[in-house]
């Protein structure tokens, strides 16, 4: 019903009439009255305050973040009463919660490398212009399940643990033997690649002071004991972060195991100037089937070789891999094989 003599605003009197009394602007700040009286109350310039709503508009939590910033320290920041509570938010929409603890709002921090993560940082930018590839594969670990269990309850060694990793280890000494250029570090200045001898593999640890990838000696004259002992030894020293210069230099291939972790599968970055690196996932019970169709359950884990395809090749990598998984799902034949 229209009243003879009143006047019917417009929708566009209506959006600057809203606009008047939720979105004045102070000195060019956008913000509302109960956002200026708030600064008012911390003794605050809105003009030095950056709006993080739209258009840069002042909202609460920048007030207060800036009050902390400035390093009032008043009772009543983010504790208003429910009176001031609806004073201040009145016309205002309630964007993101504001902490009551005056120590909860949190600022950049700048935090240099040191030690192994500045090292890292050297490291992983010289392998990034390394031209890799990756070959991914699936085993069957249930003989390795069983070979583990195996060991830990017949085990006579006290401290000992027994873990999938050194078995690995050690069928991975084995496969590189039938495949040398696993094992080879190349020397881009003079283009050549050098065959190394002895089977140093690095494994890769995650420390409080950073990425860490100290190596197992001459693993190819080790028993899969020595090598669980050797792993120990190297893990409670990386830790500790007291490990030897020995321990971290001469590594002729990489070994990741992210599975430890938690994850099943990674593309990992060479650790130069060696030529592969493997990141191992978690070992898992999945249904897998067989050639006639039957399904059964299997504990399966995901291998991910990283390879400079400057001095090697996807069949050789391959090849490699076959022989590693066969020895893997056939412990039999790495008894045969071992020295």
């Amino acid at each position: 019903m229209v009243v003879q003599g009143a006047q019917v605003p417009t929708q566009k009197q209506d959006v600057s009439h809203y606009s008047e009394v939720n979105k004045c602007k102070t000195g060019g700040v956008l913000s509302t009255p109960a956002m200026r009286h708030l600064g008012k109350q911390y003794d605050i310039n809105l003009n030095d305050v950056r709006g993080a709503g739209k258009d840069g508009r002042v909202l609460k939590e920048d007030i207060l973040r800036h009050a902390i910033l400035k390093g009032i320290n008043k009772d009543s920041i983010g504790i208003e009463n429910a009176d001031s509570r609806d004073q201040f938010l009145k016309g205002e929409e309630d964007h993101s919660y504001v902490p009551a603890e005056l120590g909860s709002q949190h600022g950049d921090k700048t935090v240099p490398l040191r030690g192994f993560q500045r090292a890292m940082v050297k490291t992983m930018s010289m392998a990034a212009k390394v031209p890799h590839f990756h070959y991914v594969e699936e085993i069957n670990c249930d003989a390795l399940v069983e070979l583990k269990e195996s060991f830990q309850n017949s085990n006579t060694e006290p401290g000992v643990k027994h873990t999938f990793l050194p078995s690995l280890i050690k069928s991975l000494s084995v496969a590189i033997s039938k495949y040398p250029w696993i094992n080879s570090c190349f020397n881009e200045d003079s283009m050549e690649v050098v065959l190394k001898g002895s089977h140093n593999i690095g494994i890769a640890m995650a420390t409080p002071s950073g990425l860490v990838v100290p190596n197992i000696k001459n693993v190819q004259s080790l028993s899969i004991l020595e090598i669980t002992m050797e792993l120990s030894r190297l893990q409670q020293l990386a830790l500790a972060n007291k490990l030897n210069p020995e321990d971290i230099t001469g590594g002729t291939i990489t070994l990741s195991n992210i599975g430890a972790i938690g994850g099943k599968f990674g593309a990992p970055i060479l650790n130069l100037p060696e030529v592969a690196i493997i990141a191992i996932g978690r070992i898992q019970k999945v249904l897998c089937f067989a050639d006639d169709g039957n399904a059964y359950p299997a504990s399966v884990m995901m291998v991910n070789i990283g390879a400079d395809h400057r001095v090697l090749d996807g069949a050789t990598v391959a090849r490699f891999c076959n022989e590693w998984k066969q020895l893997i799902e056939n412990p039999e034949l790495l008894m045969l094989l071992m020295r």
